[in-house]
């Protein structure tokens, strides 16, 4: 193999796997150390630097980083990286002095946002200290696109979401709410610069079974309920709810039904429990709240008497494997299950929905009737128009929305300064080492059992009959120092130097997970993985490769179970490893 190039910035990115797991790529560790030391508003202006919402992040980010986190190689639960940027929102001092300052004269430059939600105001918060005149249209009566319609309150208080939406409106974003744009051609024909569609994907799919026309006054989509119960135009369910459908909002859905009076509140859905697409904690959170979810269960009909609902015919299903895994649901040939109900709530699955989008202004569209957009720069066909969030793609999540707006946002600055938008800005990266003399580090990372720190809840009486009282309590101080100690600091990486090394192997000996061996390095990457002292099989992790060495071995790292304890740095003689703190910062636009 070739010697591994550590200048380049995307090898240590990738050996930070919270940061690289999440789409905004976040500084994870580096937020974590600051909450251990009180800093809370520090911490918090470097979520805020990277994804705009820490406050509404903390609640409800769907944790790609903490699936990644190496503390879960040790145990069995990684650090609870998303409740910790809870901390840091609830507890920062005011950051007005903080904010970019937003320039009085503008560059002459006007920007449409279609959609208010995470994806649009991202771009307005990195436009907007450029001089962009930036103009809003939503058909909410307030900012926050889903976040406000569609996470119920209990789960996201209405003041922490209008905080963190009010910091970007405030700059001077011109605000068109309770305005529903049918004519994307009638918003080119007013001489945007640019125009960004952050619409979301606002369509909750149905299903057409046997009595669904005439069960229509009980049966609602999903999102569309939530979004009633949001706005104040739903207050009640009936006592007995059938929710269809295993992710998020089927978790919304059957709390929310909960404390609107739903007393007998049960989640069906088709594939087996472990497969279902809600993330763990939420399926764990509506499992506490007594709601039992019934899997393998595939809706058949639905049964009205009397010309009202009374309840869903459901066929019983086992999952079978192929030798792909696939998976094909097989029924069990058992007798259909009746499920008696007032009301069905169907969270199925969302989609795009453009039929404001004429197909003949040059935005061209292509398979699932979505439109073609470039995956770099977000950029249509039409030159002049952007997408971004769920109505680039397709549905996602707060957090790649929040990304796709900072990728936007560079296009459209770039498009609007008459460059060339395939020119994407490197990210901004530094490698310093922590070494303070012969015996003395600035850095500190003991290997040793730590188990993850549970979430403080409300009293369950108190949240079932409140919609609005905020379940999850968040950590205190104490608690929150105890759990950002659990970091094992992957940002500081391990640096080899190759004209300092002696091959006296006491790094091997120390190595507490066998990460390290001196080898000759004369086979491909897939053989040298198995000559290794402890063979490296995660394959989507590099292997760190020195140049050889004066007897003819390199040394060679497995990244992949590494946990960055800097014993290798502090047992070598001869400081041929050094712990150096990486920092990777995703440039923004004008930047």
């Amino acid at each position: 193999m070739k010697p591994t190039d550590v200048k380049a910035p995307e090898y240590f990115h990738k050996v930070v796997d919270c940061q690289y797991a999440c789409p905004a790529h976040t500084p994870v560790p580096e937020y974590i150390r600051l909450i251990a030391a009180q800093r809370y508003t520090d911490a918090y202006m470097i979520n805020w630097e990277s994804y705009v919402f820490p406050g509404v992040l903390g609640r409800t980010c769907d944790r790609p980083c903490e699936p990644a986190c190496r503390r879960g190689r040790i145990e069995d639960e990684p650090v609870a990286i998303c409740r910790l940027k809870r901390v840091a929102a609830d507890n920062k001092s005011s950051i007005a002095d903080r904010l970019p300052a937003i320039p009085k004269t503008k560059n002459g430059k006007k920007i449409a946002l279609l959609g208010g939600g995470p994806a649009s105001l991202t771009v307005a918060r990195d436009l907007m200290p450029l001089g962009y005149s930036i103009d809003l249209y939503d058909d909410q009566p307030a900012g926050g696109g889903f976040m406000r319609s569609q996470i119920p309150a209990f789960r996201l208080p209405e003041e922490v979401l209008n905080e963190e939406v009010n910091i970007i409106l405030d700059m001077g974003v011109m605000t068109q709410f309770n305005t529903y744009v049918d004519s994307l051609k009638s918003i080119l024909d007013k001489d945007y610069d640019a125009i960004f569609v952050g619409t979301g994907a606002p369509r909750g799919r149905d299903l057409d079974l046997p009595g669904r026309k005439e069960a229509d006054a009980n049966i609602h989509i999903g999102i569309d309920w939530l979004s009633s119960v949001a706005f104040g135009h739903t207050s009640t369910v009936g006592k007995k709810v059938v929710v269809m459908g295993g992710g998020n909002t089927a978790m919304d859905c059957c709390r929310t039904a909960r404390r609107l009076g739903g007393e007998d509140v049960k989640v069906v859905v088709r594939s087996p429990f472990a497969d279902m697409k809600a993330s763990p904690w939420e399926k764990e959170d509506a499992q506490h709240e007594g709601i039992p979810i019934l899997d393998n269960h595939v809706p058949q009909e639905f049964v009205v008497e009397n010309g009202k609902l009374a309840g869903v015919m459901f066929e019983k299903v086992e999952a079978q494997y192929d030798d792909n895994g696939k998976r094909s649901l097989v029924p069990t040939g058992e007798e259909p299950v009746f499920i008696e109900c007032d009301d069905v709530l169907m969270a199925i699955g969302q989609e795009n929905a453009f039929p404001w989008i004429e197909r003949d202004i040059g935005v061209e569209f292509g398979k699932w009737d979505m439109p073609v957009v470039n995956e770099v720069t977000f950029q249509s066909s039409n030159p002049k128009v952007f997408f971004g969030g769920d109505a680039a793609f397709g549905p996602e999540n707060v957090i790649t929305a929040v990304a796709h707006g900072h990728q936007a946002a560079i296009s459209i600055d770039l498009f609007c300064r008459g460059e060339t938008v395939d020119q994407r800005p490197a990210p901004g990266v530094t490698l310093v080492s922590q070494k303070m003399g012969i015996h003395e580090w600035s850095y500190d990372s003991a290997v040793e059992d730590d188990k993850r720190y549970v979430v403080p809840q409300a009293e369950l009486s108190r949240t079932l009959s409140d919609r609005k009282l905020e379940v999850e309590l968040g950590f205190d101080a104490a608690t929150a120092f105890k759990e950002a100690q659990r970091c094992l600091n992957c940002d500081v990486q391990t640096v080899f130097a190759e004209d300092r090394c002696i091959e006296c192997d006491a790094c091997v000996d120390i190595c507490p997970t066998d990460c390290l061996t001196f080898e000759v390095n004369d086979t491909d990457e897939a053989q040298l993985r198995q000559k290794l002292k402890m063979p490296a099989s995660n394959l989507a992790q590099d292997i760190y490769v020195s140049d050889n060495l004066p007897t003819g071995r390199a040394m060679i790292k497995d990244e992949n179970v590494c946990l960055h304890c800097g014993l290798c740095a502090e047992r070598c003689p001869t400081a041929a490893w050094d712990m150096q703190k990486f920092y990777y910062s995703v440039t923004k636009a004008g930047q």
